[in-house]
């Protein structure tokens, strides 16, 4: 965490990823952000992948730095309270975000009634309102098609939710314009965005859309190939396998001259006409450049040839699974400062990381695990909502709120 952003206060009312980790994100920058979830846990609050215990390492991954509420929120009382919530005074808060937004209540509209300088970011699944996750908005705008291994007929889906993550960066750098503009005009702001057409957007920066457009081709698999450049795996000599790009000139240059190849890409370049100074043609002709390079990695062990291509400046991995990555990539460790080692309640020690990003004029601080649902109640009701001790009494005894143990499990008031 740093602490740039101290003194806001932004209210988060969400599930699943793009939201949750908007809220994370400005939550490790020094906001105070608030979570509220409805008594007994909201659709994430059990969310795979799950500690041996059953808790959810999804909530405490994407929930870090924040505080909980957990309020009924089918009641009237308890939407009453987290309007009140949402529209705090004063000039760092009224600041909303959600992909959960509830005509009628939690939209901008409403709250603007109580607070004409509301400012609110919605995300939506499309334009039209309709869900969507990473895995249907992927296959609909072809990125599916093009993704899997050389000649493989399906289409193959990503792991990595790559537009929630994109989303979810676009809700905090939306909701910080929008906060600059209420600073100096003085005004509210209802703002919205879909996840798919942030998807949209992003692969027409990319020029898919363009290529897809003039040519009438969908984009075929590359494997693990880098597309448009020269980047390929080999398995080394003691079975491992690793990833070599040949993106940029140097690098390129420097993958010949590594493994001595010179000679025979000349020859490749004389007998197809292509220069492979430039990029796309490496592209073009990646298997052939693939079949004189493989040689030279199968007789060596990964480290040696990774201890190559460190020094003739080729970029490249190792292929590891998460808990190799785990075991031998000091950048998952407390070497790397972003890293604390932690313990978590109930579950075990595991490091936790903090922001990726360092601002000059403030020192980084500890990472802050996630709170227990609810765990936060009471202070919420009492310093947000202006909440007397004896209201906050009675409406843990009518089960309007609750304060928690873990997600999901909930401890008498």
């Amino acid at each position: 965490m740093s602490q740039i952003l101290k003194g806001m206060r932004v209210v988060e009312g969400s599930a699943f990823v793009a939201v949750p980790l908007a809220g994370m994100t400005l939550a490790q920058m020094g906001a105070e952000v608030i979570r509220f979830d409805r008594i007994g846990g909201g659709l994430d609050s059990t969310r795979w992948p799950l500690a041996p215990n059953g808790q959810s390492l999804f909530w405490d991954g994407l929930n870090k730095g924040k505080k909980s509420i957990a309020v009924d929120m089918q009641s009237p009382r308890g939407r009453e309270l987290i309007t009140r919530i949402v529209t705090a005074p004063g000039e760092d808060a009224g600041l909303f975000i959600t992909n959960l937004a509830v005509p009628g209540w939690l939209d901008h509209a409403s709250l603007s009634q109580h607070r004409a300088d509301m400012v609110m970011v919605t995300l939506t699944g499309d334009r039209h309102g309709h869900p969507q996750v990473d895995y249907t908005v992927n296959p609909s705008l072809g990125i599916a098609h093009m993704t899997g291994p050389e000649g493989h007929p399906d289409p193959v889906a990503h792991a990595l939710p790559a537009w929630d993550v994109a989303a979810g960066q676009m809700v905090v750098s939306a909701l910080l314009a929008a906060e600059r503009n209420r600073l100096r005009r003085g005004e509210g702001q209802d703002v919205t965005l879909s996840l798919k057409d942030v998807a949209a957007a992003t692969i027409g920066h990319l020029g898919l859309i363009a290529e897809a457009a003039l040519s009438g081709q969908a984009r075929g698999k590359s494997g693990n190939a880098l597309y448009g450049a020269y980047g390929h795996d080999f398995v080394c000599g003691d079975g491992e396998r690793i990833m070599v790009i040949g993106l940029t000139t140097r690098q390129w240059q420097g993958l010949v001259k590594m493994t001595g190849t010179g000679a025979a890409m000349a020859r490749l370049a004389d007998c197809t006409g292509r220069d492979l100074s430039d990029e796309g043609a490496r592209y073009a002709l990646r298997h052939d450049i693939t079949g004189i390079l493989k040689p030279w990695f199968a007789l060596r062990p990964s480290k040696v040839a990774g201890m190559a291509c460190d020094k003739a400046g080729v970029t490249w991995s190792q292929f590891r699974t998460v808990p190799q990555a785990l075991a031998q990539d000091p950048d998952l460790s407390e070497e790397n400062p972003m890293f604390r080692m932690m313990d978590h309640p109930g579950v075990g020690r595991y490091p936790v990381p903090g922001t990726p990003v360092n601002f000059s004029g403030y020192s980084r601080t500890e990472p802050v695990l996630a709170p227990a649902l609810g765990a936060d109640t009471e202070e919420i009701l009492s310093a947000v909502a202006g909440i007397s001790d004896t209201e906050i009494a009675d409406l843990f005894d009518a089960g309007i709120v609750q304060s928690s143990g873990r997600p999901g499990v909930l401890s008498a008031a």
